[in-house]
């Protein structure tokens, strides 16, 4: 027979948020690491309070045009590296603390790439503490006047509070005391004392909220969880003790190690998850809250890898929980009522560091731990991508808050239990730059989710001021015994007032009769007790007169009481028709809220639409702006280029017009000069052509004029020229100076006889000839003269051409 499969009972569904809920974006705010003294290149760089801008390093590949890519990312707020540990808490988690106190959630969490100071931030370093200790600190000196006395509050299994009474606490304390006693009576090792404990938790400035409920008592309670391999264990649990095993539990000194039980998430009453089993300790100061967490902290799994010498290898979370119960209208004990009490939590998670396996060198056990925490910190952002697309998109995806323990425990505060709050934590060294990068785009993209605010705690209804008033009256009740004498902690002592009435009566004789016939004594005792008696009746009379009087008294304080009551009556009325009246007027100021509200709500989707537009728009002005940048940089090239061109030819074409100019001078000079031999030739001939003819010299006076020997005179130079480089890669010589070459006929050698001369015609032949002659002379001298003075590579400019016989 087949048994009978039993079906589960229907998952009861959280009830929904109202619509018109206000929402907040998520707060998310960076701080930038100091570059340590061994890393010589920053990648980052602080713009302004909100802006963060990324460099790519030089080993880095670059854009396919060949630029360098810069990005900038926005926050809330930017923390420098000049920027203190008390300038973060009181931007950041100053408020949340004071919404803790006044009954609202919050969540805290530090994300960044591993070795970039979460733990610092979250922790502190002796002399500069950390977020926690400043806000336990906070927390204590606001509600150190009004805490309760120890567990008059009591957590149960299912993550409620309750309530006990006197009594029932005053016998939990004297039994957690006979427990403590014997505990320390028995042998264990004692606890090394840190050095560094009380320089965490000496916070300078005693900063609190300034607007606390005075009528109100308050515990704390502080919880650590730590969440390793997607498994949940509890950080302040206590192994049994085994008689046969050794008394710790210490990793690597006990051979039979017991690791300690994972713990479960379970969902309570109201739809929140809680770890179950978790311990919950009532502390009552600073230092006692610190010495927790510091115990917890050192069970904490830490490891040493290569970007980190302590990098955390577990997700922690430390939960700070903060019970409140009203007075009751006495004023002096808190008020029996479950309902009552008010449970706020605030969560300070230190998330471990994202890291790649190709650079840590992880194997065995750090490889499998670097998986699940890469793998719980991308269900993370898998979750905060859904969220963005369900709100922006007006989507509806499930949202895979169980595929992590990190993300199914608090998804209460993504669905509006209270605040979220994200300190981005970047180390500006060049190494870390890809994961930087990665980091930056989540922390942007976590802005835009945005999350219900958390409703206000309901008011109990009682009259305020109870607690001053309770005090005022036992203060005036111990000033008025005092004032008479009694006892100041107003208790009458019976024995006193005793011995003192017996005192005021007369003294009774001896009762010892020592003879029948003695008659003395009986009526002394007589006497005596009749003075007594009428003492008492005296006594009474006196009672009973200020009985009277007291009586008296007491009707016309009770006039005056009912006289008070009356006006008081009279003003609470006025007061009550006051608040009608502005009860009326808040209703009226509601509406006027409610279509303010959906005047927002349509101002916000315009903003939205306008914010695409403008993000498209800033995307194409960027893309433009790149664009023009890379034409201007061509530009600028080409420009150089040409202009080098330009100058380099202008030299060269400006050395060649020199050269040129110059050739043209020498050239134009000896034109010059044989046009005014020519011309001085001419004229001489002229001249002597117009006188009388004179006696032509013989030949032999034209040869003793003439040189005998002949000689090459070449004019010194100083330089033959200037070398130049041609285009082709040759070179180039332009002369400065030119040889003069002058040549005489040699002696004894004289000009032959022309055939015209030994057979001398008449007279008009001999004219013509002689005029022939003498042109004949004109010319070659000038030839010589000219190419002479032009010098080789300049006699074709020169020479005149000869007429043809």
């Amino acid at each position: 027979m087949m048994k009978q499969t039993r079906t589960k009972p229907p998952r009861r569904h959280a009830p929904k948020k109202p619509s018109n809920q206000q929402k907040d974006p998520v707060g998310v705010y960076c701080r930038v690491r100091p570059l340590s003294p061994s890393d010589q290149e920053c990648c980052i760089e602080v713009i302004n309070e909100t802006t963060v801008q990324l460099h790519q390093p030089d080993g880095c590949k670059v854009n396919r045009n060949g630029e360098y890519k810069e990005t900038q990312y926005s926050f809330k707020k930017v923390f420098g590296t000049l920027q203190t540990q008390k300038d973060l808490f009181d931007f950041v988690a100053k408020p949340l603390v004071e919404d803790l106190i006044r009954g609202k959630n919050g969540l805290l969490f530090t994300y960044g790439v591993t070795g970039s100071g979460k733990t610092y931030t979250m922790t502190g370093s002796p002399g500069q503490g950390g977020l926690l200790p400043r806000c336990l600190s906070m927390i204590f000196n606001s509600i150190s006047r009004f805490q309760a006395k120890k567990y008059t509050f009591k957590t149960d299994d299912k993550n409620g509070i309750e309530i006990q009474n006197e009594v029932d606490a005053l016998l939990e304390r004297q039994r957690r005391e006979a427990q403590t006693q014997v505990a320390t009576r028995t042998p264990m090792r004692q606890r090394m004392v840190e050095p560094e404990f009380a320089d965490m938790i000496n916070i300078e400035d005693n900063c609190n909220v300034e607007e606390v409920d005075e009528d109100s008592v308050y515990s704390v309670f502080v919880s650590y969880i730590e969440i390793y391999n997607n498994y949940m264990y509890d950080l302040l649990e206590e192994a049994a003790i085994d008689p046969i095993r050794p008394k710790w539990n210490t990793p690597g000194k006990n051979v039979e190690f017991i690791p300690p039980q994972s713990k479960i998430l379970r969902e309570d009453q109201h739809h929140n998850m809680y770890v179950a089993g978790c311990t919950e300790v009532e502390v009552k100061t600073t230092e006692e809250a610190f010495d927790v967490f510091w115990k917890g902290q050192k069970r904490r799994r830490i490891a040493n890898t290569t970007l980190n010498r302590e990098s955390s290898r577990s997700h922690s979370v430390f939960m700070i929980k903060l019970a409140q119960a009203p007075l009751d209208a006495d004023g002096d004990n808190v008020l029996q009522e479950k309902e009552q009490v008010t449970v706020s939590q605030l969560s300070l998670v230190d998330l471990a560091g994202s890291e790649r396996t190709n650079r840590t060198k992880a194997e065995g056990n750090r490889l499998r731990e670097a998986g699940n925490i890469n793998q719980s910190l991308m269900t993370l952002r898998t979750c905060i991508e859904i969220l963005r697309e369900n709100q922006m998109c007006g989507t509806n995806k499930m949202v895979p808050y169980r595929d992590s323990k990190l993300t199914h425990m608090f998804k209460n505060y993504f669905d509006g239990e209270g605040k979220v709050r994200m300190i981005v934590c970047v180390n500006p060294k060049a190494d870390d730059h890809e994961e930087s990068l990665q980091v930056m785009r989540f922390a942007e993209m976590t802005q835009e989710v945005e999350i219900a605010r958390p409703v206000d705690k309901p008011i109990c209804g009682l009259t305020p001021g109870r607690r001053y008033r309770n005090q005022a009256f036992k203060d005036e009740l111990s000033r008025r015994l005092e004032d008479r004498g009694g006892p100041v902690n107003g208790e009458v002592d019976e024995q006193a007032v005793i011995e003192m009435l017996i005192q005021s009566f007369p003294p009774i004789p001896s009762c010892e009769l020592l003879d029948v016939n003695d008659d003395m004594t009986l009526p002394q005792i007589i006497e005596a007790l009749e003075k007594r008696r009428r003492i008492r009746q005296m006594m009474a009379e006196e009672f009973n007169k200020s009985v009277v009087s007291f009586r008296g008294m007491l009707h016309e304080l009770n006039g005056v009481v009912n006289a008070k009551d009356n006006l008081a009556q009279g003003r609470m009325s006025e007061k009550e028709r006051a608040i009608m009246s502005q009860k009326s007027e808040i209703e009226r100021l509601e509406k006027k809220v409610k279509t303010l509200e959906y005047k927002i709500d349509i101002l916000e989707k315009t903003t939205t639409i306008y914010e695409e537009e403008k993000r498209t728009l800033q995307n194409d002005l960027e893309s433009q702006s790149q664009k023009l940048h890379r034409q201007l940089s061509d530009k600028r090239r080409l420009e150089s280029r040409i202009n080098g061109m330009v100058a380099e030819n202008a030299v060269k074409w400006e050395k060649e017009c020199e050269r040129r100019v110059a050739a043209k001078q020498i050239e134009m000079q000896n034109k010059l000069w044989v046009k005014d031999e020519k011309l001085k030739q001419l004229k001489a001939i002229v001249t002597e052509s117009k006188g009388d003819r004179p006696e032509r010299p013989s030949r032999e006076r034209d040869r003793e004029r003439e040189p005998k020997v002949p000689t090459r005179s070449i004019s010194p130079s100083p330089a033959p020229g200037d070398v130049f480089r041609t285009r082709g890669g040759g070179q180039s010589v332009q002369f400065t100076d030119i040889e003069t070459l002058r040549q005489e006929s040699p002696p004894g050698n004289g000009r032959k006889r022309r055939s015209s001369e030994t057979n001398r015609p008449p007279l008009a032949e001999s004219t013509e000839s002689e005029w022939t002659d003498v042109e004949t002379r004109c010319s070659v001298a000038m030839e010589m003269r000219a190419g002479s003075n032009l010098g080789p590579g300049y006699q074709h400019h020169a020479l005149p051409k000869r007429r043809k016989p």
